[in-house]
């Protein structure tokens, strides 16, 4: 079992990743996700200037 944090830190719900977003981090959700984080593959990281993403597997 994973230590991460699972939940979405807007609303609690099952989290599909984390977002970096310069000089902020979120647990997000699909609602709550940038666009580009929607359209990654799980187990997928992305790296787009300032920005991070990590998809959870």
């Amino acid at each position: 079992m994973s230590d991460r944090k699972q939940t979405c830190d807007v609303c609690g719900r099952e989290a599909i990743g984390i977002q970096s977003l310069g000089c902020c981090a979120s647990t997000v959700c699909e609602e709550h996700a940038d666009p580009q984080m929607r359209s990654m593959k799980p187990g997928e990281k992305k790296e787009w200037g300032i920005c991070f993403f990590h998809r959870f597997g």
